[in-house]
C-alpha cells in the first residue's frame, strides 16, 4: 500500500501522468539481462542463446527475456555471459560514451550491476575501483565480478572520504550511485515500500551530499561525475545536484545520451537549478520505459586544475620464491598465454593484478584475479582464475546448450572428458569460460564451487 504523503509528492510532480505511474507500480517487477562483453560480444550471444529476447533501445547490450523464470539456474548466468539487471538500472551507465582504458570509480557500487557494466566497458585496459561500504555487501560484489571474469578490478570497503584522501583527480568516471529512500524500487521490494518516510528521505538526502563532496575531489580534470538514485524525491535528486554545483564551482551538468533522453523524462525545477540544467538531469519512470525508477545528472569538471595523484603507499606482500616458481610453472604448463601482471598474496591465496592498477592499503576485499594457493610446490588454481582466464587455457572441455553434460556440471557432477587430456582444464560453455576441472582417466573431476552449484 502506497503512503498517503508519498502520493501526494507524487502527484504535485507527475501532475495529469500520476494515475499511469501508480497504474504502472501495480504491474510485476521489470526484468532484463545485460550481456557480459567482458566474456562475449551481443552478436555471439544472439547467435548461442536460447533465450527469447527483446532489444532495449537505450542500452546496447540490454535485453528483456520474454521469460525470467530459472534465468538465474542457466548455463549463460553461470558463465558470466548475462547479468540480470533491471532496465532502469542499466540506463543509468548510458548516460555517456565510457572509453576503453578509462579508471573508473563506482562508489557505492553493490551489488556490482553498474561495476561489471562499466568494467565491460573500460576494458582489459582500464581500471575499475568497486568501493562498497557495508562488508557484506562488498562480499557478494566479489562473486558477481568473479562470475563476470572481470581482470582489472578491485574491491574495497571503505568510507567515500577514504577515497577522497587516497585518490586526487584520478579517474576518469566516478559514478556515485548514492544509497537513497529507495521509492523507485517499490515494485520491486516491499521492504523499500514499508520503510518509506519524508524523515527518511530527508537523511538520504543528507547522506547523499556527504557522499557527493566526498568524491568530488576524485574526478580528473576533464572528468566526469555521473550522480544516480533510484529515488524521485526533488530532495534527493534535482536540489542535491543543485546544492553540488553551488558548491564545487569546477563542475557543470552536460547532456546525457539522445537513447537515454528519448527514454526519460526531463528533471524538475527547482532554486539553483536553470530550466536548461533541468533539463540535462533525466528521470526514469516505470510508466514511461520498461524498468524501475532512477534519476541520473552527468557533470563534468573543468579541464584546468591539479595533476591526478596517489596518496597513499601500497602495503602489498609478494609471493615467496617457491610460489612465484609454482605458478610461473603452472602458468608454462597450462596457458596458451601467460597472463600479464604482479603476483600479490591476497589472503591464504596469491592474485595477479594488471600493471599499473593500484591497491589501497586497507580495507581491499579483492584486486585483479585469484590465481590460487601453492601447496606442496604446485599451484591448485581458483574459481575466479577459471572464470577470468579460462579460454586462454590450453587444456579445455567445451559444454553445449544440447549437451547433457552441462546440467551435471553445474549439479557439481562428475564429467566424461571428450576434449580434455589428463590434468587441470578449463570448463567452457559454448566457448564462454565458466569454470574448472581436473581430468584422470578419461572423467573430469568437478571443481565448480560448491556454492554456486544448481540444486
Amino acid at each position: 500500500m502506497l503512503d498517503e504523503k508519498f502520493k501526494a509528492r507524487m502527484k504535485l510532480l507527475l501532475t495529469d501522468e500520476y494515475d499511469k505511474f501508480e497504474s504502472a507500480l501495480e504491474d510485476e517487477p521489470s526484468r532484463a539481462v545485460r550481456v557480459n562483453t567482458a566474456k562475449i560480444s551481443v552478436s555471439d550471444f544472439l547467435k548461442k542463446t536460447a533465450l527469447s529476447l527483446s532489444k532495449i533501445e537505450y542500452a546496447p547490450d540490454g535485453f528483456i527475456p520474454e521469460s525470467a523464470d530459472g534465468i538465474g539456474k542457466s548455463a549463460e548466468h553461470h558463465a558470466g555471459m548475462i547479468y540480470v539487471q533491471d532496465g532502469g538500472a542499466m540506463a543509468t551507465v548510458n548516460a555517456l560514451n565510457i572509453q576503453r582504458g578509462w579508471r573508473v570509480l563506482d562508489s557505492c557500487a553493490a551489488p556490482g550491476g553498474k561495476a561489471t557494466q562499466m568494467a565491460a566497458r573500460i576494458g582489459k585496459e582500464g581500471f575499475i575501483l568497486a568501493n562498497e561500504y557495508v562488508p557484506k555487501r562488498a562480499k557478494i560484489m566479489l562473486g558477481n565480478f568473479e562470475r563476470m571474469g572481470i581482470r582489472n578490478g578491485v574491491i574495497t570497503s571503505l568510507d567515500t572520504r577514504e577515497l577522497s584522501e587516497m585518490f586526487s583527480g584520478y579517474f576518469d568516471l566516478v559514478l556515485c550511485d548514492a544509497p537513497c529512500s529507495g521509492e523507485g524500487m517499490f515494485r520491486k521490494s516491499e521492504e523499500a515500500l514499508n520503510e518509506w518516510s519524508e524523515e527518511n528521505v530527508t537523511l538520504s538526502a543528507k547522506r547523499q551530499r556527504e557522499i557527493l563532496d566526498n568524491v568530488a575531489g576524485t574526478v580528473k580534470v576533464g572528468g566526469y561525475l555521473l550522480y544516480s538514485t533510484c529515488t524521485y524525491s526533488v530532495e534527493e535528486n534535482e536540489e542535491n545536484v543543485a546544492y553540488f554545483l553551488d558548491k564545487h564551482k569546477d563542475f557543470a551538468l552536460t547532456s546525457v545520451k539522445e537513447e537515454l533522453i528519448a527514454c526519460t523524462r526531463d528533471g524538475m525545477r527547482v532554486d539553483g537549478l536553470s530550466a536548461e540544467d533541468s533539463k540535462k538531469c533525466r528521470r526514469f519512470y516505470p510508466h514511461v520505459s520498461e524498468g524501475e525508477g532512477q534519476f541520473i545528472a552527468l557533470m563534468k569538471r573543468a579541464e584546468e586544475g591539479e595533476e591526478d595523484k596517489i596518496l597513499f603507499k601500497e602495503n602489498i606482500v609478494s609471493p615467496t620464491r617457491d610460489e612465484r616458481a609454482a605458478i610461473e610453472k603452472f602458468f608454462k604448463e597450462n596457458m596458451i598465454t601467460a597472463p600479464k601482471g604482479r603476483l600479490i598474496k591476497q589472503g591464504d591465496g596469491i592474485a595477479i593484478v594488471p600493471e599499473g592498477i593500484p591497491i589501497p592499503p586497507r580495507k581491499t576485499f579483492m584486486a585483479g584475479v585469484m590465481v590460487g594457493e601453492v601447496r606442496g610446490g604446485l599451484l591448485f588454481p581458483h574459481h575466479q582464475f577459471f572464470s577470468a582466464y579460462g579460454t586462454d587455457m590450453k587444456n579445455k572441455e567445451n559444454l553445449t546448450s544440447h549437451d547433457k553434460r552441462t546440467e551435471a556440471y553445474l549439479k557439481g557432477e562428475e564429467i566424461e572428458a571428450k576434449e580434455a587430456s589428463a590434468g587441470w582444464c578449463a570448463v567452457t560453455y559454448e566457448g564462454v569460460a565458466l569454470g574448472g576441472g581436473k581430468a584422470s582417466g578419461g572423467r573430469i573431476k568437478n571443481h565448480y564451487p560448491k556454492g554456486l552449484r544448481n540444486k
